[in-house]
């Protein structure tokens, strides 16, 4: 394929080699505009080999749940013993007011 000297591929000697071939002029058009935006598309700098895989996706959602779950229990526990700690506290206020009652 033919680059102009803009940086742009020259889409008029692409509709020219599938037109010379004796495809039809529209869709030769066609098929120009498919390649101008997939060379767009592969300009745009993508590095296709940094986007995730769905088994990439699948390990990190196994990873986010195990994080939840162990959060989750992480505040339950919090949360159990400060209620232990309260009422322990409570029984113990209780008692001290009984014995001096």
């Amino acid at each position: 394929m033919s680059k102009s000297g803009t940086g742009r591929f020259d889409t008029h000697a692409i509709a020219r080699s599938p037109t010379a071939a004796g495809i039809d002029p529209d869709q030769a058009g066609a098929i120009t505009d498919a390649v101008r935006l997939a060379a767009e598309h592969d300009s745009a700098g993508i590095d296709t080999g940094a986007l995730a895989t769905k088994a990439d996706l699948a390990v990190l959602e196994t990873r986010l749940i195990k994080w939840l779950v162990g959060s989750v229990l992480t505040a339950a526990g919090i949360v159990t013993a400060a209620g232990v700690t309260l009422g322990i506290a409570i029984l113990r206020a209780l008692a001290a007011l009984a014995g001096n009652g």
